[in-house]
């Protein structure tokens, strides 16, 4: 027997850790709030993490676009692999030269590109795609507020989110 209907569960899960966080800042406040200064010094580093857990929640729920897209998507040890109905492909993520984010496509795909390979194309809304979140704040340098602020932005052009800065020597030696 079900408590809850589907759409509701799936919402609740959505918000998952959310809810875990304001959960987790209630608690922290209930011991600061609470009998004495000894809990108080627990419930302060609990409201931290709980607020924390809060800003990561409110993150990977911006980044989430849904589950009905083409594919599949998964991400092992820093490597992205693809499972598409007429393409797919792997990328490590140590090798990634550039992220963009093609939004002329519908729906809206990432490219991951990597040397020596054809670009890899992942729908945002594939399955398992929420996992992307994850592998791309791994990237070096990667501003995730603006990925997902042009995740959200309307537009058909593609965007350079991320790309590796080139590795080239500070001075140059003639010998």
């Amino acid at each position: 027997m079900r408590f809850l209907r589907p759409e509701a569960a799936e919402t609740l899960w959505r918000w998952r850790e959310v809810i875990a966080g304001a959960a987790l800042g209630l608690v922290g406040l209930w011991l600061v709030a609470g009998p004495g200064f000894l809990l108080a010094i627990v419930g302060y580093p609990v409201i931290a993490g709980g607020l924390a857990l809060v800003w990561i929640g409110v993150q990977r729920l911006r980044f989430r676009a849904g589950r009905d897209g083409p594919g599949a998507v998964q991400v092992d040890e820093g490597q992205v692999t693809y499972f598409g109905p007429l393409t797919g492909g792997t990328v490590a993520l140590r090798e990634l030269v550039s992220l963009r984010l093609e939004r002329n496509m519908y729906p809206a795909h990432w490219r991951l590109d990597q040397p020596g390979q054809s670009p890899l194309l992942i729908p945002v809304n594939a399955a398992g795609s929420e996992a992307l979140f994850d592998a791309f704040a791994t990237l070096p340098g990667i501003r995730t507020e603006r990925m997902l602020s042009e995740l959200r932005t309307g537009g058909v052009e593609s965007v350079v989110i991320w790309h590796r800065a080139p590795v080239t020597p500070a001075v140059r030696v003639l010998h």
